[in-house]
């Protein structure tokens, strides 16, 4: 199974690839959402690790602190293309699904968008938005939520 960390350095190499910007801001956002996906679709996470209802939105902390240092500038990664495509080999096709849907979003519109799905909502337990959480989202809870909206709607996934 990948780790957070692997799924984040896909779509760094796809940003390194396609010279697009990349904060840690819409990095969390791109990796929530895949995971969020992943739950809907397959049944089960993608990966271990557990995302926060932080202020701006679901954030892994350990993920976060690796790339904090960029502020919110582009991060500036090195990815080994070879080690990512044997690390993610059975994802690859679904996290290219995940990015043609939100890799254009910038940063502040996917968290805009998490700031209104049941998830991110659930887990701050009606605390005003601007109060800091390190409250879990549960990964059933982002399963329930996306899947419903698989059922409702048309998904390119």
């Amino acid at each position: 199974m990948p780790t957070c960390f692997d799924v984040a350095e896909y779509f760094i190499c796809l940003a390194n690839n396609t010279g697009s910007f990349v904060s840690n801001l819409k990095l969390q956002k791109l990796v929530y959402y895949a995971q969020a996906w992943h739950l809907a679709l397959n049944g089960e996470p993608l990966f271990d690790e557990d995302f926060e209802a932080w202020v701006h939105g679901p954030v892994i902390p350990s993920l976060y602190h690796e790339f904090k240092r960029f502020g919110w500038s582009p991060i500036r990664k090195d990815v080994d293309k070879g080690q990512l495509s044997v690390t993610l080999n059975n994802a690859l096709d679904f996290l290219e699904e995940v990015s043609s849907e939100y890799f254009a979003c910038d940063g502040y519109e996917l968290e805009r968008m998490t700031h209104v799905e049941e998830p991110w909502l659930r887990a701050r337990g009606g605390i005003p938005m601007d109060v800091p959480s390190n409250a879990i989202i549960e990964k059933n809870w982002m399963k329930e939520y996306y899947g419903s909206r698989v059922e409702s709607e048309e998904t390119a996934f």
